[in-house]
């Protein structure tokens, strides 16, 4: 029988504007509103994949911040730290999606709720029946104080022995490659997991080749170095051997979430002890699924989809 596993995670969360059609943002007039968020998306992710998921956040006290609240609600994730705050409007980002699928964001989050969240707030009692802990990048992005933070959370979790995920998520809008540098190497003295792209790692390191990811795992005592490479698979690092595994090939409707999807996997396979190229076919198919859906969390995909897909006795319908 498997565990009910509970996965926590601490975010912003965002109301999406989709294109309708394709091209640059200029010439498009029509969008869609949807949710998205990096944390959200991986509890979304997580919650799909018959994980509990427990969500750490703030919203303002409007009518975006009641949408997002009761689609993280209705997708099954624990709100109960989700709360609402006067004075600041929930945040919004408009996408561009070129016809490669390839896209940009464009961020309208000054003054984003989550800028309320004080280290006052981070206590034991959050992490009580948690088996893991994920943080993103992005949250140490939106705000000095959230490093702060994410170092309480991140320091609970090692003392009640709650193995700890992190994804860089770079946002060189937010922030300069010096400032995620000098957060990213505090954090990484107390993580677990590393899950980064290969262009990330690249850009955190100045170099991406497997002697300076060795060491960078050996340095800080990373147990699973996890290397997201998009059409080229994924390579993890664990107990000086590395493993791969190739990509799934699909069409690319939309890029955006991808990364978050192949977190949610890669941690549904770590807490359910999938070996280790397992555990990385089963990322890969979760990521596969989501680019070949429009929108931030649309494409994330239910357990059996996933187990369907990545054995071969499915073929992707979407």
């Amino acid at each position: 029988m498997t565990k009910n596993f509970n996965v926590l995670t601490i975010g912003d969360a965002m109301i999406t504007m989709d294109p309708i059609t394709k091209g640059p943002m200029r010439f498009v007039t029509h969008f869609e509103r949807k949710m998205g968020g990096a944390e959200l998306n991986f509890a979304i992710g997580c919650s799909r994949l018959g994980l509990n998921s427990k969500w750490i956040s703030r919203l303002g006290q409007d009518e975006f911040g009641k949408v997002i609240y009761n689609f993280a609600r209705g997708e099954g994730i624990d709100v109960t730290d989700v709360d609402f705050v006067e004075g600041y409007t929930t945040s919004v980002n408009f996408k561009e999606v070129r016809e490669s699928g390839e896209g940009k964001t464009f961020y309208y989050r000054q003054q984003s709720p989550v800028l309320t969240l004080r280290v006052e707030d981070i206590n034991e009692k959050l992490l009580d029946s948690i088996d893991l802990l994920h943080i993103t990048g992005v949250f140490l992005a939106i705000d000095p104080q959230n490093l702060t933070i994410a170092k309480r959370l991140i320091t609970l979790a090692n003392e009640k022995n709650i193995p700890v995920s992190f994804d860089p998520n770079i946002r060189l809008k937010l922030w300069t490659i010096e400032e995620a540098r000098k957060a990213y190497f505090e954090i990484f003295q107390q993580i677990d997991i590393l899950l980064t792209g290969l262009d990330e790692i690249q850009l955190i390191l100045e170099d991406s080749s497997e002697a300076t990811l060795v060491k960078l795992a050996n340095e800080f005592n990373i147990k699973d170095l996890v290397i997201k490479d998009s059409s080229a698979g994924s390579r993890l690092y664990r107990n000086g051997e590395w493993f791969t595994s190739p990509a799934f090939q699909v069409p690319v409707i939309d890029t955006v979430g991808a990364g978050d999807g192949f977190d949610a996997g890669y941690v549904y396979s770590y807490l359910n002890n999938l070996e280790p190229n397992e555990a990385l076919r089963f990322a890969n198919g979760v990521g596969a699924l989501v680019v070949s859906v429009l929108g931030d969390n649309e494409g994330l995909p239910y357990l059996n989809e996933v187990q369907l897909f990545t054995s071969g006795t499915k073929e992707i319908e979407r």
